[in-house]
């Protein structure tokens, strides 16, 4: 008796599984039963972990590894971008440079660890959607699965009785479930009809986007270029190698590939806030300039603004920083012009622009023509307080009043000797200071003054004032892929949020006294409101096409001899429910929808009542596998 019971129940499990099957690509865990252990040998274990890499949870874990990893490269100098401060850093902290040397911590992105950490977590990504890719594909051509057997069990649910015939019912429900950009089909005497791809679809966008992005990453890397140079109003800059003041590429990047284009800094303005506690913030910061591409090519006027870079050839012009360069006349013992030009002084007081710098001149000669290199070093303010302020800083980032001051020395410069040394630094090994009356040689000067060299060594005056502007050239081949990555993220991460995967199945079935019983029931991947919402909508639209059936007192009667009512007394008296079996009921949003029917469909609705109370099937179905949740979880 216990066999007989329980065949009727598999089926139906069956029914339902099948029913709920291929709602989602996600990968199908085994059960804890089921789960064999690969064997003891290089390709046994070289599955394994290969289906531990192409898990979805091995990917979550990289990404995070992945963020993690890119921390460092956020707080420590890097020596990719800013090699100076990475020194700095190995002065100020010589216990932990050594560290972060052997850990890579100077150069994070190239780092071996990053690198492995970012290769694995590309290759988890296309082992984990590939599969799933065909599996959609799969399932795009594939039709929605036939009806269960019992509509009751699933989730949401109604049923009511129509004098239409049933071909007339089911063509009326295709056609409505088509015209709601249903899949629609008709299977036996139900039809089948699915909706929400685009959820599974924008699943797989989203995870695709993220290839997208790491390939667009390493792209930017291998062949980007990037350069700095610094101009001084009235000079120009071409793209060649050479004329950059610092350059660096990607492993792939040929610097034969420079596209031909210049620029001239014909002038800089600046302007500060000069009243209230803004006082001397930037308000505006703009270099104007002329441009040209192309070994011929015409000049154009352009400007240049901070965030606002100007394009030439893909690639990128940015405006970094500014500053003053003194221009000064450098006159020998021989009375001869020896030096004229600005000279760049860095600041060291970026909020008013107090700068240092030096005056190199190796052509120098005494007054009796022997060799004499001068050196001049000193610092510049663009608003000297007077002497009365008590500083020598600047008080203020403009022009207002300006002041140099320098020191001068003679001797070798050692320019001669083959080694790089800085533009903005003197070596003062092989120098020597002038002295005067025992007091270092010195001077603070106004636009106009000159300050004499001790012994008719010559002098050097104090003409005017530049200004420069630092620029960086930037090529960057993957920003624009990974900015669709970016767009297409969002996209899929909307549509895997906000589009609901679910299947609505419509059977017609005549009665015995000939009226025909439409059941509508519907299963969605994950629960949710909107889904009984929905069939509530779809079964009163259908109304207008089977509109519910006169109920009498005969009706009822008929009803009482059914199948279905048959089937429930037999399952009922084999087996009675015990009192805790959960009751399947129609959905709320279902009724509210419609009327409650009398009559005959009272007795059709307790019915069927009976038949999910006292059956074994509805008795099992809280512990049931195939259970219409469990499925919409699969």
């Amino acid at each position: 008796m216990a066999s007989k019971t329980d065949t009727p129940r598999d089926a139906d499990d069956a029914e339902v599984g099948a029913a709920g099957s291929q709602l989602s690509t996600a990968p199908e865990e085994e059960a804890a039963g089921e789960v064999s252990l690969p064997s003891l040998g290089p390709i046994g274990w070289a599955r394994w972990f290969w289906r531990q890499l192409t898990s979805m949870r091995v990917a979550l874990i990289l990404l995070f590894l992945l963020s993690l990893g890119a921390i460092p490269g956020s707080l420590v100098p890097q020596t990719s971008i800013d090699p100076t401060k990475v020194e700095q850093f190995r002065t100020d902290h010589p216990t932990l440079a050594p560290l972060y040397d052997k850990l890579g911590l100077f150069h994070v992105y190239s780092s071996v660890w990053f690198s492995a950490i970012y290769l694995l977590l590309f290759i988890s990504l296309i082992g984990c959607i590939v599969p799933r890719s065909w599996q959609f594909v799969g399932q795009l051509r594939s039709r929605p699965p036939r009806a269960p057997r019992r509509l009751t069990r699933l989730p949401a649910y109604t049923t009511w009785r129509t004098d239409r015939a049933p071909d007339e019912v089911l063509g009326a429900a295709r056609r409505l479930l088509k015209k709601r950009r249903f899949r629609a089909h008709t299977v036996d005497d139900a039809v089948a009809a699915e909706k929400g791809y685009l959820r599974e679809a924008g699943n797989l966008i989203f995870h695709v986007s993220l290839i997208v992005i790491l390939v667009a990453v390493a792209v930017g890397s291998l062949w980007k270029s990037e350069g700095g140079k610094l101009v001084v109003e009235g000079d120009g800059f071409a793209n060649s190698l050479t004329q950059y003041d610092n350059f660096k590429s990607g492993a792939f990047y040929d610097t034969d590939d420079l596209e031909p284009f210049g620029f001239s800094l014909k002038s800089f303005d600046a302007s500060y806030e000069r009243t209230g506690p803004q006082k001397g913030t930037p308000r505006e910061f703009r270099a104007n300039i002329s441009y040209f591409q192309g070994a011929d090519g015409k000049e154009h006027p352009g400007k240049i603004e901070v965030n606002h870079p100007l394009e030439i050839a893909d690639s990128k012009i940015f405006l970094l920083s500014h500053g003053y360069a003194p221009v000064v006349e450098v006159t020998d013992g021989r009375g001869k012009q020896v030096y004229s030009g600005a000279v760049p002084f860095l600041p060291q007081d970026m909020q008013n622009y107090t700068s240092t710098g030096v005056v190199k001149v190796p052509n120098a000669q005494t007054a009796a023509g022997k060799r004499n290199q001068l050196g001049f070093s000193g610092f510049f303010v663009p608003t000297y307080g007077g002497k009365g302020s008590g500083s020598m800083f600047s008080t203020f980032p403009a022009l207002d009043n300006p002041r140099l001051t320098l020191t001068a020395y003679h001797g070798d410069l050692g320019v001669d000797s083959g080694l790089p040394q800085s533009v903005y630094q003197l070596e003062k090994k092989n120098l020597k200071q002038y002295k005067q009356d025992g007091r270092a040689v010195a001077q603070m000067m106004k636009p106009g003054e000159t300050m004499k060299l001790p012994g008719g060594d010559g002098s050097i005056k104090f003409v005017g004032v530049k200004q420069w502007a630092t620029f960086q050239v930037s090529h960057q081949p993957g920003n624009g892929l990974a900015l669709i990555g970016a767009i297409a993220i969002l996209i899929g991460l909307a549509g895997s949020l906000f589009i609901q995967r679910r299947r609505v199945w419509v059977r017609a079935v005549r009665g015995a006294d000939g009226v025909t019983v439409v059941e509508m029931a519907g299963l969605g991947r994950s629960e949710s409101t909107r889904l009984p919402e929905e069939l509530a909508d779809l079964a009163g639209a259908l109304e207008a096409d089977a509109p519910v059936a006169a109920e009498t007192a005969s009706d009822s009667d008929a009803e009482a001899g059914t199948d279905t009512a048959t089937d429930a007394a037999t399952d009922a008296s084999a087996k009675p429910a015990p009192a805790s079996t959960p009751v399947p009921a129609p959905s709320p949003a279902a009724d509210e929808k419609k009327p409650t029917p009398t009559g005959s469909e009272n007795t059709a609705k307790s019915t069927g009542s009976t038949d999910s109370v006292g059956s074994t099937d509805s008795t099992d179905s809280a512990d049931d596998p195939a259970d219409p949740s469990e499925g919409a979880r699969a």
